[in-house]
């Protein structure tokens, strides 16, 4: 059977698709590469940020569910998502930038051997860029050839996730038996742990937390994470493996862009496992990805109600130019 090949996406609650699109664009120089819904609940945006040709293991997705509260956060969370960024370099860049346009962040501060720097947006969720100098294991995707962030200094894909939990032993026990994912390094109450090929790609920083409250899932909180599986039948084989080991899973899902498993593996950590295609490429042409609103065929019969429900967000940007801004 094969394992597990690093982070696929990393999905989260925003207040604001607007702000979220402004945010990701203007900001952090991501390729919005799909504009849709929530499948299982259509009157929910769903965003898709990744890299030039939206790349599994490079996007980070939003929902913004109508009349959701803001949520907490504490232990028993996905806290803070990783991106990677080519160098040390690049986040000295990045500092500049985020002092520039006044993004709350934490300064550059070494983590696991690794440069990094912490950052919040408009509704407190919590970044990380990661520099990936010296870094090995799974590889970089493509940073968004159009964007306002130089190539060089440029998000390439996801790094890391911080995750806080209180049952810290049987945690672990859950990534190491059932995941395959080993511990190899720990700082006091954290810890560093891989899966695959390894590298900023494939990791989970998880922190023992027993002081804080238990977080609470709303805007500004990730609400899961997902990891890349090859194909189908690998996905089949980690079903069966789950079930195997006691899991509750939600089954096969056919997400169009890519087929998946839901499992809950800890008090509000969900877990998806999801294969590397199809991709987001087939429904619409490289040029104006995410610039319409994509339906899976599935939902296109509901479009005229869909586009009642969801206001015009617009994401349009195969008309702009976008000047390379250099600090």
């Amino acid at each position: 059977m094969k394992g597990l090949k690093g982070l696929h996406h990393v999905t989260a609650i925003t207040s604001s698709a607007e702000k979220n699109y402004e945010f990701f664009t203007y900001v952090l120089g991501m390729r919005l590469v799909k504009k849709t819904v929530n499948q299982d609940d259509i009157q929910t945006y769903h965003l898709f940020f990744a890299d030039d040709k939206g790349s599994a293991g490079t996007d980070m997705t939003f929902f913004d569910f109508p009349g959701i509260p803001k949520g907490s956060h504490g232990t028993n969370e996905l806290y803070k998502t990783g991106f990677r960024v080519p160098n040390d370099a690049a986040l000295d860049y990045w500092e500049k930038r985020f002092d520039r346009l006044n993004i709350k962040h934490r300064g550059i501060k070494k983590l696991f051997g690794k440069q990094t720097l912490s950052f919040s947006d408009f509704d407190d969720q919590q970044y990380m860029l990661i520099s990936d100098e010296n870094n090995s294991g799974v590889a970089a995707g493509v940073p968004w050839k159009e964007g306002p962030v130089p190539a060089e200094y440029a998000i390439t894909g996801l790094g890391p996730m911080h995750i806080r939990i209180e049952p810290f032993e049987g945690f672990k026990e859950v990534l190491e038996k059932a995941f395959e994912f080993k511990e190899i390094d720990s700082d006091g109450s954290l810890h560093l742990f891989e899966v695959g090929e390894g590298g900023n790609g494939a990791s989970l920083i998880v922190e023992k937390n027993v002081v804080l409250p238990a977080a609470q899932q709303g805007y500004g909180t990730v609400h899961h994470i997902a990891f890349r599986v090859a194909d189908s039948d690998v996905l089949h084989q980690w079903i069966d493996r789950l079930h195997g080991f006691g899991f509750q899973t939600s089954g096969y899902v056919d997400r169009f862009y890519f087929e998946s498993l839901y499992t809950r593996v800890a008090p509000q950590i969900l877990f998806e496992l999801a294969t590397d295609g199809p991709g987001f490429m087939d429904d619409e042409p490289y040029e104006t990805l995410g610039e319409k609103l994509a339906l899976p065929p599935k939902l296109e019969p509901k479009r005229e109600e869909i586009e009642n429900y969801v206001r015009h967000i617009d994401t349009v940007r195969s008309t702009k130019t976008f000047e390379k801004e250099y600090e």
